[in-house]
């Protein structure tokens, strides 16, 4: 929701950051490997019990993982390999954070929690990607951008909650699966009246 609601307002910053990568020699994808780099790092000092760090770190990511796709399209190097590049790290920081907390917290209940959040998560992403992949839309990504209620910047404020507030983490983690849940649901009912407008 914030992504698509929310990213006029950050643009500009997002847009000068990727005009000056470019010009210091980076492409896209450099920077892509770099957001995945800086995010796996996050979940490691998340692990340690560095959760102040580790969630500055997370949203450097983030933040980079936007440059990526602003830096493409500013220099027309747009690809779909870049897109499996920028899809698959995503979840695998994702992943990493979820894992690190675990780690951390392995008392029976919260393990659940956390592999119940993994699942909501593995259910709303493989209705976004099979709808990307087969509606002929067009957003400003190179796939049809589904929009929903838990988006990209939702999910980093939620898992920055599970991270800062480890004392309440089971009541973060399911409030973090309703909202995937219900993402998945609506992203569900709208890929049904999407692919049936064009048939």
């Amino acid at each position: 929701m914030l992504d698509t609601h929310g990213r006029t307002a950050v643009q500009p910053i997002i847009s000068k950051t990727a005009h000056y990568l470019l010009r210091i020699g980076l492409t896209a994808n450099h920077v892509t490997y770099i957001a995945f780099f800086i995010g796996i790092i996050a979940s490691i000092f998340v692990y340690f019990g560095q959760p102040i760090a580790g969630v500055m770190i997370l949203w450097l990511s983030g933040f980079l993982d936007a440059v990526d796709g602003s830096m493409a399209r500013q220099s027309k190097s747009s690809s779909s390999w870049g897109t499996v590049l920028d899809v698959t790290f995503d979840r695998v920081v994702e992943v990493g954070i979820i894992v690190a907390l675990a780690l951390r917290h392995p008392e029976p209940t919260i393990l659940t929690l956390l592999l119940f959040l993994a699942i909501s998560i593995i259910f709303t992403m493989t209705i976004f990607l099979t709808v990307g992949a087969l509606s002929v839309k067009e957003s400003y990504k190179s796939f049809y951008y589904q929009p929903g209620l838990a988006e990209r910047t939702e999910g980093f404020i939620l898992f920055s909650l599970m991270v800062l507030f480890q004392a309440h983490l089971a009541i973060w983690t399911v409030i973090f699966i309703a909202v995937e849940i219900i993402t998945g649901l609506q992203r569900l009912f709208e890929a049904r009246r999407i692919l049936k407008e064009e048939k």
